[in-house]
């Protein structure tokens, strides 16, 4: 097996469990891996620390255990074990009101660069890294033996995710599909709603499961309210609101793709043109032409707008601009649920950046609640990187 050395002194990291080993970290190389084999690491006077896929590029290697788990030839059925087993853990299998979740969250499962989606029997896949796109089909087996008779389908979804520069085949398919099933979309509950998922053109995995504690918490708040979703996707927040009673709710989104399968969401879940409107247009600007005061609930939940550091200190204006906008608009006693899923934005300057917007605008803000990614999502307490999504809910007066 190929040896990586670490220099003198850098093995500090993984001592305390961090799940990744820098290019500048390393002293040696023994041997000539190739991008994603799996590699030993040892500290500078060769005691072994870790097992883990080498990668080209800052992060040399993604840990996959601290021992020998990773070369035992049950690993993948093991480690996915584990992760279904927190999912059970937290009510989200056998659930008869949510049959969606995510199964694997990277390194919050002990298994960075893989997402695994779980979809009412269909698990979407998507590897971030090489070593998980060169172990695909041993991890579709490993879930066919996990799920059982349960499993319909194993959807790889990684060409927009696996790194491009390796020379691999990213073509997105079936790595397994039950006899008699041959559909790319499916009708899936969350808290009893339904929602029309699609792997196969939908974004990401085909939803954000990451939003269903803060979709439940909107609904929470949204009886009697005007509703506007910004950034609406496929409508996740507007179904909620509209099931908890919201006057009217407004989607916006600028993908004509999104806001059909809004409006096929609505009509799943009983709603129509009386209390929804599907607007397709850019949600900032939609937000600079709303009268003031029209609505008293917004969700603002932007795509990422920084996914590298040298973006952080555009997107931090972004996010202020964004939400003065908002705050400026929203009605006096509204609600605003703003979010951030950028990384690289921490939940500090993600609140300095809300903060710099309430005082450009001079309202009184007071911040209700801290938001955040919910279980399934799992943050590996030795990665606190992993902790993505933030945000806060707003009373402006």
């Amino acid at each position: 097996m190929i040896k990586i050395i670490l220099k003198r002194g850098r093995e500090e990291s993984l001592k305390r469990f961090h799940p990744w080993v820098f290019s500048g970290a390393i002293a040696e190389i023994q041997g000539n891996p190739a991008e994603g084999d799996i590699v030993s690491v040892h500290s500078s006077d060769g005691i072994l620390m870790a097992y883990g896929h080498y990668q080209i590029g800052s992060i040399a290697v993604r840990v996959l255990s601290f021992d020998a788990d990773a070369l035992a030839p049950d690993f993948w059925e093991i480690m996915l074990g584990r992760a279904l087993a927190v999912r059970e853990a937290v009510g989200l299998t056998g659930n008869p009101r949510t049959n969606c979740y995510r199964l694997v969250h990277g390194e919050g499962d002990n298994l960075p660069g893989l997402i695994i989606d779980y979809y009412d029997g269909v698990c979407v896949m998507q590897a971030h890294s090489v070593g998980m796109f060169r172990a695909k089909r041993q991890i579709s087996e490993a879930l066919r033996k996990i799920y059982g008779d349960q499993l319909k389908a194993v959807y790889d979804k990684s060409s927009g995710t696996a790194p491009f520069k390796a020379g691999l085949e990213l073509v997105d398919g079936y790595l397994y599909r039950k006899e008699g099933f041959d559909s790319d979309e499916l009708v899936v509950l969350e808290n009893g709603h339904k929602f029309s998922v699609n792997w196969n053109e939908g974004q990401k995995t085909g939803f954000f499961l990451d939003q269903r504690d803060n979709r439940d918490l909107v609904g929470l708040h949204a009886k009697g309210r005007n509703v506007l979703n910004l950034f609406c996707y496929t409508g996740g927040f507007s179904i909620y609101a509209l099931a908890a009673g919201a006057l009217h709710v407004d989607s916006v989104d600028s993908s004509k793709k999104a806001m059909a399968m809004v409006d096929k969401n609505v009509a799943l879940n009983g709603f129509g043109p009386e209390t929804h409107t599907s607007l397709c247009c850019d949600a900032i600007d939609y937000l600079k032409e709303v009268p003031e005061g029209k609505y008293d609930l917004m969700i603002v939940d932007p795509p990422a707008f920084a996914k590298h550091r040298g973006a952080l200190r555009n997107a931090l204006r972004a996010y202020q601009r964004l939400n003065a906008a908002a705050i400026s608009k929203v009605a006096h006693g509204g609600l605003i649920f703003t979010y951030s899923c950028s990384q690289v934005v921490d939940k500090e300057a993600f609140a300095l950046a809300v903060f710099s917007a309430a005082a450009q605008c001079g309202r009184s803000v007071r911040i209700l609640d801290r938001l955040n990614q919910p279980a399934d999502h799992s943050v590996n307490i030795y990665h606190p990187e992993g902790e993505y999504l933030k945000g806060l809910l707003l009373y402006v007066e």
